[in-house]
């Protein structure tokens, strides 16, 4: 059982409960650990179109919430709440990074690698317009690139959804992943995740898109494994019917590669718990 879902999202942005309600999820759902990770309000210049209201004015308010929930349940069997943050990676807006996740006490900080310059990653709108496969291939190995930069900027101590690139375009992303070079630059990244200890998200949200893949990939997730790159688990829930989803079958992927810890943060300082298997048989991490 997976103990620690990390990934998790609010009506303040573009989820559809409240904090509360979301925690009630995890709670019945037996949950060790639940942390909320809300998006981080966007510098000028950039926008999601999803999100709701006023992120920036609306965030130290969810602050007050996660804050409020850690110390009204400590009973018995209740979930502990971790109080994260999900930061834009915006490699232009450093001042503006840094002072966000130093303004809060966050246990931990996501880093969402959502843009590419001022190319928003996630919107349909970017993809399918005649840009060729080559164009598509040189997104792919710029998005690995600035990964690298993101997970040695010291921000962070988990990176979203690994390959989230894949998100409109994963036939493409898995013909670039079989080329030659490929997983050399990722390997660049994972490498530089085992040296700064920051966590791999082992991400249940690509289930439940139509290639009904987790985030990341099989051939990333081996690689990992081989490089010892710890790893963390998230639903990247929006709604409180996503809070764990799949996480039986996001424990049998990360066992079928040899991992069986994961890593959460507790005053962004790791703290690593196990998962077994539905026969509670524990397996062994294979380090590579």
């Amino acid at each position: 059982m997976i103990l620690a879902d990390v990934h998790n999202h609010t009506l303040i942005s573009h989820g559809e409960a409240s904090a509360a309600q979301m925690y009630e999820a995890a709670r019945r759902l037996g949950l060790a650990w639940y942390g909320f990770s809300e998006h981080s309000p966007l510098p000028p210049g950039y926008a999601c179109p999803l999100y709701h209201g006023d992120l920036a004015g609306d965030f130290p308010g969810y602050v007050d919430d996660v804050l409020a929930l850690r110390e009204l349940f400590h009973l018995p069997g209740a979930p502990r709440v971790l109080l994260g943050m999900e930061l834009d990676w915006i490699p232009s807006r450093m001042p503006y990074m840094r002072e966000l996740a130093a303004r809060w006490p966050f246990d931990y900080v996501i880093g969402g690698l959502h843009f590419l310059g001022m190319l928003a990653v996630g919107s349909p709108k970017n993809w399918g317009r005649g840009e060729s496969e080559e164009e598509r291939y040189r997104r792919f190995a710029a998005y690995y690139r600035e990964m690298t930069a993101m997970v040695r900027s010291g921000l962070m101590n988990i990176v979203a959804h690994p390959d989230f690139i894949k998100v409109r375009c994963w036939e493409s992303f898995h013909a670039w992943l079989a080329m030659p070079g490929s997983l050399d630059l990722i390997r660049e990244t994972l490498t530089a995740m085992r040296e700064t200890g920051v966590a791999l998200e082992v991400s249940s949200a690509g289930l439940r898109k139509d290639f009904a893949e987790p985030y990341p990939a099989p051939p990333i997730m081996r690689l990992a494994a081989e490089l010892g790159v710890d790893i963390s688990f998230g639903s990247d829930a929006h709604a409180t019917a996503d809070v764990a989803f799949g996480f039986d079958r996001l424990a049998a992927y990360a066992r079928s590669f040899g991992y069986a810890q994961s890593v959460i943060f507790v005053d962004r300082k790791p703290r690593f718990l196990p998962f077994w298997s539905l026969t509670g048989g524990a397996h062994a991490v294979q380090r590579g």
